[in-house]
């Protein structure tokens, strides 16, 4: 009766009768697996193949063993009671609940019919020298020059944006293409307020067309004080927005911001007699109450508190889009239906 041997890379089966002591050939080393290499213990042949690892010749030779090898020991493994007791072993440390802070609620937008408050103003001990020093020259300065009614060939047009000149009486009749906004530098762009047509030239800037037809302004009639268009342009901060007016020598007595949360309204005497005034639909929601507005002897500041922490996409709110009117939709519905049975 044949039985099988259990010498490491034997395998063969044999008679228990007929076992000389040079029958079987086999490994007395272990197995080696390193470095995607494969071999035994007991010689130096090496393969990265694991069928040549298998193929590999015994390196000894001896009896067959008949007698199975003992099964490896398997470690103990614990149950989940035991496991559970070994937890309640372990020394218990002092736990902390750290809560997320709660989310803000979102500020709901005021109406801006809501009262108007004054904002404070500081006045800069620049622009307090400046104005002293044009006291003192205007008191010296004597100027009484009487207006010339009679309009001179060649004055410009006085309205914003247009580039023609009188050439006498006929220049009246000629329809004027202007600007009745301002022009706004902001972030390199340079725009007109009516129309928005954005450009980085300023060349280009200057050469747009206006947005406005009437008639031409040879000369600007001094009605006491002038309303004249200021550049301004905006910036932020994390908790603040200043809008800075680009006006000389502004009069603190005559000058003021009067705002709401949501509203601004300027209106800025300076240079003498000239006046700027500009009204704002502000983009964010502000606090007056800690808004201040900066003057100083060649910029005004309006510094605005924000009501909450948040990135202003713009100044100004843009004006809500009006809805269709029924013609425009009838219309727009039997243009589909064209379209339809062209199709």
């Amino acid at each position: 009766m044949s039985v099988l041997c259990y010498n490491k890379g034997c395998g063969q089966r044999f008679d228990p009768e007929s076992n000389p002591d040079d029958a079987c050939t086999y490994h007395p080393g272990v197995p080696v697996f390193h470095d995607a290499l494969k071999g035994w213990s007991c010689c130096k042949r090496r393969t990265t193949d694991f069928s040549d690892f298998l193929s590999i010749a015994g390196c000894t030779k001896g009896p067959h063993n008949k007698e199975k090898p003992p099964e490896p020991v398997k470690p103990d493994v614990k149950t989940s009671g035991e496991k559970k007791e070994l937890e309640a072993q372990k020394p218990k440390f002092n736990e902390y609940i750290i809560s997320a802070p709660k989310p803000q609620e979102a500020i709901i937008r005021p109406s801006p019919d809501e009262p108007v408050t004054r904002m404070q103003h500081k006045v800069s001990a620049s622009l307090k020298q400046a104005l002293e020093k044009l006291k003192v020259s205007e008191n010296t300065t004597v100027k009484k020059e009487e207006d010339d009614d009679e309009i001179k060939i060649g004055e410009s047009c006085k309205n914003g944006g247009c580039t023609k000149t009188f050439d006498g009486p006929s220049s009246d009749s000629d329809v004027c293409s202007y600007h009745s906004g301002v022009p706004i530098f902001h972030e390199g762009m340079k725009y007109w307020s009516c129309c928005k047509r954005k450009t980085s030239d300023f060349n280009t800037f200057l050469s747009q067309e206006g947005c406005t037809k009437g008639a031409h302004l040879w000369r600007k009639k001094d009605a006491g004080k002038k309303v004249v268009p200021c550049r301004f342009d905006w910036h932020q901060t994390g908790t603040q927005v200043i809008i800075s007016i680009y006006a000389k020598n502004a009069v603190p007595e005559l000058s003021y911001v009067d705002a709401n949360s949501t509203m601004l309204n300027i209106n800025i005497i300076f240079d003498g007699e000239k006046e700027f005034q500009q009204k704002i639909s502000l983009w964010g929601v502000i606090d007056v109450t800690k808004s201040t507005v900066n003057m100083m002897a060649a910029k005004i500041e309006v510094a605005m508190k924000k009501a909450e922490p948040m990135s202003w996409a713009r100044l100004d709110l843009p004006p809500p889009v009006p809805p269709p009117k029924d013609n425009d939709k009838k219309k727009e519905e039997a243009d589909s239906d064209d379209e339809d049975e062209d199709e």
